[in-house]
């Protein structure tokens, strides 16, 4: 019983990206603690989140990054971006202008991150289909266009969030199987946690020390 907190095989760190309002950090909220925060205070900086998963029979720790979405908190948040095995990318359905700003996000996350990084992109607030302002379709292409998983979501409701996070960690796992995701290079936003917690720590400085010679 002791043991549950660390009762896991794998911690991958996610990063919530995208302009600010669009509800990165009640989609969060939504994933760890299964409610909606109607006032949810604008993030500086950076916030953590972590929930304990199941993917293909293994535990799986998500360690998650809710990074600000304000320009000047940008050139902070991008140092956030390193060792992300999954980038969550978010729009507001009903603001065309956080639509319109994926493009730069993308960017940013394709040069900041490794090129195995799983990016989902996030369509949130369906729940206000009125008031909608992006089509599902022109969404759908531009993730199929960049090669990126999609999803409407609403943080209100809980419709999708899960799914979102879940098939990421799906995805990443699988380039863990293909052998596609080296688990030796701390960019790979993977850690390995051994059954004995000792030897962690030392396989963790090992790794710091080989990527200090990769990219």
């Amino acid at each position: 019983m002791s043991a549950g907190p660390y009762n896991y095989s794998y911690i991958f760190k996610y990063i919530i990206i995208g302009d600010m309002g669009v509800g990165k950090s009640c989609l969060l909220h939504q994933f760890t603690e299964k409610k909606f925060m109607a006032d949810c205070p604008h993030t500086i900086g950076v916030e953590f989140g972590t929930r304990i998963i199941e993917v293909s029979g293994q535990k799986i720790k998500l360690q998650i990054w809710d990074t600000a979405g304000q320009e000047r908190f940008r050139a902070v948040t991008r140092s956030y971006y390193r060792g992300a095995a999954g980038a969550l990318m978010v729009y507001d359905i009903t603001r065309r202008s956080t639509y319109n700003h994926l493009s730069s996000w993308l960017t940013d996350t394709r040069n900041l991150t490794n090129p195995s990084t799983v990016i989902f992109l996030i369509g949130n607030k369906c729940d206000l289909e009125g008031q909608r302002d992006v089509t599902y379709e022109e969404a759908s292409k531009f993730a199929e266009e960049n090669g990126l998983m999609f999803v409407e979501a609403s943080a209100k409701t809980g419709d999708n969030v899960e799914e979102a996070f879940l098939e990421t960690a799906k995805k990443i796992y699988q380039s863990i199987q293909d052998g596609r995701l080296d688990l030796n290079a701390a960019e790979s936003g993977v850690q390995h946690k051994p059954s004995q917690p000792g030897r962690n720590n030392l396989t963790n400085d090992q790794q710091t020390n080989k990527d200090n010679c990769a990219c």
